[in-house]
Parts: C-alpha cells; structure tokens; sequence
C-alpha cells in the first residue's frame, strides 16, 4: 500500500463530514488535504483507542518527534510521507503540526474545564489550528481567510463538543465549562449518569448558541475574493451546521446516543454548496 492509498484510506473509513468536502476539490488540493486529515485522526486516535495513558503519552512523543523528522527530510510514517510533498505548495508550517499533537496531549491531561477561556485555547489547538492549515490547502489569498478558518473550526469543534457530551462523559471527559454548569446548576454526576432535565436542556441551549455565534462571526468574516476557493470549509459549515440544529430539534439527546447525518444527506449539503452556492 502506498502512502497515498494509505491516506485515502484512513479519511474515508472515518465517516466524516470532512471526507464529503474533499471529493470536490482538484487532485493536487484533494491529496494535500487528505493527507492532513489523516494526520490528525492518527493523533485523535492514540486519544481515543489507547487505554493506557502511558503508552498514549509516548505514543504522542512518538508522533512529535515523526514531525521533526519529517520536516528535517526523513519521515518514516505513511502519513507523514504522503503529507511532506504538499507542505512546500500549501505553507502548512511544522508549529502547526505540533499544536494539533498538544491539543490532543490535553485530552490525557485535562478531562473538565474550569471556564471558557480554558476550553477555547483547546478549541484553538484541535480545531481553529486545522482549520487555518485547511484554508491554505483550499487556496487562501487573503489574510483575512486565516481568522475566518479558525472561528469556523471553533464552531465545528463546539458541535463536536455539543454531540458527544454522553460519548465523553464514558471516557470520562466534560468538556462543559464548570463555571457554566454551576450556572445551570447541572451536576457532573448527572451527566455521567445519563439523566435529562429542564436544567441540561437550557445548558445545552446555551452552548448552541454559542456554537451558532461562531459559525456567524466566521462566515461574517470570509473575504468575497475567497469564497469560492473556501467552498469546501462553507460545505462542512453547512453539514456541521444542520447537525447542530438536528440536535436542537430532538431536545439535546445526547448524553444516550450520537445524533449523526446519513451520508447521502452530508453528501446533498456538500454538492449545494459546490453547485449552488448555498448552505
């Protein structure tokens, strides 16, 4: 298997909304991209599969010193290998990579926020960093791109947040800020334990809308000369976007189960955006 199919493989097994983004872009743009993505799910995964926190430490070092090697000419990871041809096309810097593998390190080292401002320097490693290293592969021209990319992978990583409170909690992790739980007077204990309330659902409510105000002052930011080349990030807006109101219409049933899209609607999202121009 080469390190391309190895790549393709790994995007298209996950089943993300992400993966249905791809298929529109040119070969160069979709290989760059596909390779990125898959570097961020190997990282992810040593989180989420791993179950000794020991060895997922050293399997992040691990993952940190393949970057440093990868950039200094020699990367032995088919990730890496199939990644580092396209890093000179698309700027995507060595800093970046390292963020990415620091935001999921705080997986292992952090399971509850104290405040916002906490859960939003994690927002900016795991996801705002992606998606400013998207935005270049998609084809930024505008510095202005930059800030619109890292507020729109805040708002996906909110949904995330927002969809998976009951995944998380099973793996021990709130990513609800204790501040704002004690505001809605809602006890970790009820989340762990899978009990609904009028007091979780106007929490929940809470953090929709802040997910909501992102994806605004995101997409209120795309400079007009762009938004054509970011039409891949305004199709995962889209898809990310109507999972977060699938959410809100079922009442925010999340702590039992994943509410997800069916790949043929992710699918119809993604072609509105490429055909029509419209989420």
């Amino acid at each position: 298997m080469t390190p391309q199919q190895y790549v393709q493989d790994k995007a298209a097994k996950s089943g993300s909304s992400f993966y249905y983004a791809f298929l529109f872009l040119p070969p160069e743009r979709r290989a760059a991209i596909t390779a990125f993505y898959a570097f961020c799910r190997e990282v992810d995964d040593v989180v989420d599969e791993v179950t000794e926190p020991d060895i997922a430490q050293r399997k992040l070092a691990w993952w940190d010193g393949e970057v440093a090697q990868a950039f200094a000419g020699h990367p032995s990871h088919p990730v890496m290998q199939a990644l580092m041809p396209c890093v000179p096309a698309f700027g995507i810097e060595e800093s970046q990579l390292h963020h990415v593998i620091q935001g999921c390190r705080m997986d292992l080292e952090q399971t509850r926020y104290l405040d916002f401002a906490g859960l939003q320097h994690y927002c900016h490693l795991v996801a705002g960093v992606v998606g400013e290293v998207s935005a270049r592969i998609f084809g930024q021209t505008q510095a202005a791109t930059t800030e619109f990319a890292h507020k729109l992978g805040e708002a996906f990583q909110l949904t995330n947040i927002i969809r998976d409170v009951g995944e998380d909690a099973m793996r021990g992790r709130i990513y609800l800020p204790i501040d704002e739980l004690q505001r809605f007077d809602v006890k970790a204990h009820e989340i762990l334990e899978r009990k609904y309330s009028d007091r979780f659902t106007a929490l929940m409510r809470f953090q929709a809308g802040r997910a909501h105000a992102r994806y605004d002052e995101a997409l209120a930011l795309l400079p007009a000369q762009d938004r054509r080349a970011q039409k891949p990030g305004l199709m995962m807006a889209s898809i990310y976007r109507t999972l977060l109101r699938e959410i809100e219409s079922d009442g925010f049933k999340v702590l039992h189960q994943r509410v997800s899209l069916t790949p043929l609607r992710k699918l119809w999202l993604a072609w509105k955006v490429q055909a029509l121009g419209r989420m």
